[in-house]
């Protein structure tokens, strides 16, 4: 197999909360965004993300932003998901700029890239159990959207 496929799993909006700053660790600038929910939908599994998630941030010495992220997706028949992620956000200096003021800015114009592993006890979703899933990332104003993929 010589190429990557994929199938569009869902698209996420997430809801920010606020940021508790930690400051200037060894690792970079480090922020905890807080989840205040959100919503996921796609053709095979949709629901809401559940208050109480994070993300760790890491603004790095050369400018490249890291995530990493732990939820509690709830599908619409009442299933328990966990997801967590890690990703890296990058671009022009002109664009981060924008981005960090919270600004709208173009998704096209920086990098956003996430690599997703879901935990489940359900039945019915097990399937995400034993897949691979990436992402692409969009960081609005009110908070991160993100279109994931199952590696197939």
């Amino acid at each position: 197999m010589a190429e990557i496929r994929t199938t569009h799993l869902f698209k996420m909006t997430l809801d920010v909360a606020g940021m508790q700053p930690i400051g200037a660790t060894p690792a970079g600038n480090r922020r905890i965004g807080l989840v205040a929910g959100g919503t996921f939908e796609g053709a095979r599994l949709r629901g809401n993300v559940l208050q109480g998630g994070a993300d760790w941030i890491v603004v790095r010495p050369d400018g490249v932003t890291t995530l990493d992220v732990r939820l509690v997706l709830e599908t619409d028949d009442g299933a328990a998901i966990g997801m967590t992620y890690r990703g890296l956000r990058h671009g022009p200096p002109e664009v981060m700029d924008k981005l960090n003021r919270g600004e709208p800015v173009d998704p096209s114009t920086y990098y956003f890239r996430i690599a997703v592993a879901f935990e489940t006890a359900a039945a019915k979703y097990a399937w995400l159990n034993s897949a691979a899933f990436i992402g692409t990332g969009d960081r609005t104003p009110t908070g991160p959207i993100y279109d994931v993929f199952e590696v197939l």
